[in-house]
This record gives structure tokens, C-alpha cells and sequence, in this order.
């Protein structure tokens, strides 16, 4: 018996030694994968490189300028005030919060400051951009990783948003609201009270997509410990918004800057998370939805009466000069450095756009994953190809 079980444990050895032999002679060199330029799992059109060794990434390079649309070059034959008209333009999803940093840098131009009425509905506003933006990112990660019931919450309730945004400024998806010195109009009857009501259902909202997705057991595990970014790197490849606090930097510039808004009037909460993966970055974005509805609530109740129209030339000249101002986002840092020569619309304006930057890290992030996890780790980074591609 012995020696039967000996011949046995021998030729089971060398069975395996001949698999092992045949898988080596089978080995087949790397493929390399388009995912996009059409993916229906991007934020637009990104296409991205990958280099696989079986199921494994080993190289990844995204090949943006699908969308490239010139904004840059474009507000050099424009006006100051026709410039919003472009830029609410580049992420989509939070417009009005686009418009805000670029009139902020020519209002630092010209010296001047909208009234505090002007300042506090600015700030409402950015906040409402920031609940559809961040909103319908929550319910659209459920559809990229297979669970479609929570993108017709976020569709349903961002609704309710848009309808006050639009209520407000006349424009439901590209307001053109801010002007040099203050806003278009005031407020319309009502608004508030309606207001309030809407900020009730979005912090439902956050409660049913904190029970659909973020308690789902299939949702943690294709996210949890997946696409980790530490601090270190994230601060090297430039990383802000929620993608950064979510690798424990607790940086927000609507509190860690000054500026002519609202947001140091109100108590508030800057989250973060130390993990640094997927699920940590979505995380942070539900308790910052959540942050921006107390924000909304707490500037209605305590908003100023007077102007919301400071004093202007009526035909706009910029004085000679040269500014930057950056605000908090919705994506992350967005920042405009305009040059103006005197003239009527601005000589040169960079873009700083937050999806710019946080796209730079995938690279880096996505060397070593399966992939399966890939979408989930451009999913949670959450970029819009407008704002990349500008």
C-alpha cells in the first residue's frame, strides 16, 4: 500500500510538472485593450489604453481631446460679460459654479465686489450646482457597476433641483446668471420656501442611496481596497476635491481661502475619509451632498436684503492687469487666470479645470488592476470630458 501510495504521489507530481511546462509553452504575449472612445462607461468620450497580461493591467494611458471645444481661444473674441456663456458650458452638470471663479478673477480686476445679497444667492447657487452635480454622479456609479435602480433616484430628485435653478435664473442646465458686480435679477416669490422643501428630499435622497449602494455588500466589495491613492501621490499628481480628501487631505478652498462669498458665514463640515480607494472617494461625495444641503438651509436663513447689482459701466472694460481666482467645485479646484489689456473681452485666460488634474493620476492608479476594477476606479474619479477637453 505504501508503495502504490508512493507511485501515486509521484505521478500526480509529475502531472503537474507537465501542466506547468504546458502552460509556459502556451504563454502568449500581452494584449493591448481600447476602452473607448465611445465606452458608455466614461463621462464622455475618453479613450483609454490598456495593456493587459491576462486579466491584470500593466500599462495605462488616456488619450483625451475627443471633446475639445477651444474655450481657452474662444474668450479671447468675446466680451466679458459673453464669456459665462461658455465656460457653464464646461462641466455640465454644475454650470453655474463654472461662472463663479472667472467673475470673481474680473471683479479682482476691476476692484470691485457684488453686494451682499449678491454674494449669498452666488453662494446658493453654487451649492444647488454642486447637489444635481455630485447627485447624479451617486446614482450613476450604481449603474457602472450593474445596479440601475439608483440612477432613476438621482434623475428624479435632481429634477427637483434643476426646477429651482431654472426658477431662479431662466436656465435649467446653463444659467449665464453671474455678471461682473452682482447677478442678472433677485429672487423670485417663493423661491425659498421652496427651496427648503427640495433640501428635505435631498437629504432623503442621500439616506435611500446610503442604503441601496453604500450598505449593498456587492457595492463595498467592488470598491473597498480598490484603486487606492495615497496622500503623498495625490498631492503629486495634483488630486483635489473629494478624490483628495478621500486619501485623508483635509483641504477645502471654500474654507481655507477668502473670498467675496458666503460660505464663512454658516457652519459646515469639510469630510474625509483615510482609505484613499474607490469606496472612500464615493463616500466623501454622499456626505458632501449631504454638507451642501445644511450649507443651502443655513445661507436662506440668514440672507440679506439689499442690491444684488453693484455699480458698473454699463459697456464692461477690464482694466489692464492680470488675476487669478480659484473656487471648490463640485469636480474639484477650478481656477481661471485671466489677462486683460484694457479691452473689452480678456487678452489670454487659462483654465485650471478639476477633471484635468484628477484624470492625470490613472496611470498611476490603474498599473497592477483587473479588469473588471477599472471602471469602478474611473467611475469613482468621477472626471467630465468637458472640463478635461476644454
Amino acid at each position: 500500500m505504501t508503495d502504490l501510495a508512493d507511485r501515486q504521489k509521484l505521478s500526480y507530481i509529475a502531472a503537474q510538472a507537465a501542466d506547468a511546462r504546458l502552460n509556459v509553452e502556451l504563454e502568449t504575449e500581452g494584449m493591448t485593450l481600447n476602452i473607448g472612445p465611445q465606452h458608455p462607461a466614461t463621462h464622455g468620450t475618453l479613450r483609454i489604453i490598456v495593456r493587459l497580461d491576462g486579466e491584470q493591467v500593466v500599462w495605462a494611458e488616456p488619450s483625451a481631446g475627443y471633446m475639445h471645444r477651444g474655450y481657452e481661444k474662444l474668450t479671447e473674441v468675446r466680451t466679458f460679460p459673453q464669456v459665462t456663456t461658455l465656460i457653464n458650458r464646461i462641466d455640465w452638470l454644475g454650470s453655474f459654479a463654472n461662472e463663479v471663479p472667472f467673475i470673481l478673477a474680473a471683479e479682482k480686476l476691476m476692484q470691485i465686489e457684488a453686494p451682499p445679497r449678491a454674494q449669498w444667492i452666488r453662494t446658493i447657487l453654487f451649492e444647488l450646482s454642486r447637489i444635481a452635480n455630485v447627485g447624479l454622479f451617486l446614482g450613476d456609479l450604481g449603474v457602472q457597476l450593474g445596479a440601475i435602480t439608483p440612477v432613476f433616484f438621482a434623475f428624479r430628485d435632481r429634477e427637483y433641483v434643476l426646477n429651482l435653478i431654472e426658477a431662479a435664473t431662466g436656465g435649467r442646465f446653463h444659467p449665464n446668471f453671474d455678471r461682473i458686480g452682482g447677478l442678472k435679477d433677485d429672487l423670485p416669490a417663493g423661491w425659498i420656501t421652496e427651496t427648503k422643501q427640495v433640501m428635505k428630499k435631498l437629504r432623503t435622497f442621500c439616506d435611500e442611496m446610503d442604503d441601496l449602494l453604500f450598505g449593498n455588500v456587492i457595492f463595498q466589495n467592488r470598491l473597498r481596497g480598490i484603486g487606492v491613492i495615497p496622500a503623498d501621490v495625490a498631492k503629486q499628481y495634483g488630486l483635489s476635491g473629494a478624490n483628495a480628501r478621500a486619501s485623508g487631505i483635509d483641504w477645502d478652498l471654500r474654507r481655507d481661502q477668502k473670498l467675496p462669498m458666503a460660505w464663512d458665514k454658516v457652519d459646515w463640515k469639510v469630510w474625509t475619509h483615510p482609505d484613499g480607494d474607490c469606496y472612500a472617494r464615493c463616500w466623501v461625495r454622499l456626505q458632501e451632498t449631504r454638507e451642501a444641503t445644511k450649507i443651502v438651509d443655513q445661507l436662506l436663513d440668514g440672507i440679506p436684503s439689499g442690491p444684488v447689482m453693484a455699480k458698473v459701466p454699463r459697456i464692461i472694460k477690464v482694466p489692464e492687469g492680470e488675476a487669478w481666482v480659484s473656487t471648490e467645485n463640485p469636480l474639484g479646484e477650478m481656477g481661471y487666470y485671466v489677462i486683460s489689456k484694457g479691452d473689452l473681452g480678456p487678452f489670454r485666460v487659462k483654465i485650471r479645470s478639476a477633471s484635468f488634474n484628477n484624470v492625470s493620476i490613472v496611470p498611476w492608479v490603474l498599473r497592477g488592476v483587473y479588469v473588471p476594477d477599472v471602471i469602478s476606479i474611473l467611475a469613482s474619479l468621477y472626471f467630465i470630458l468637458g472640463d478635461i477637453d476644454r
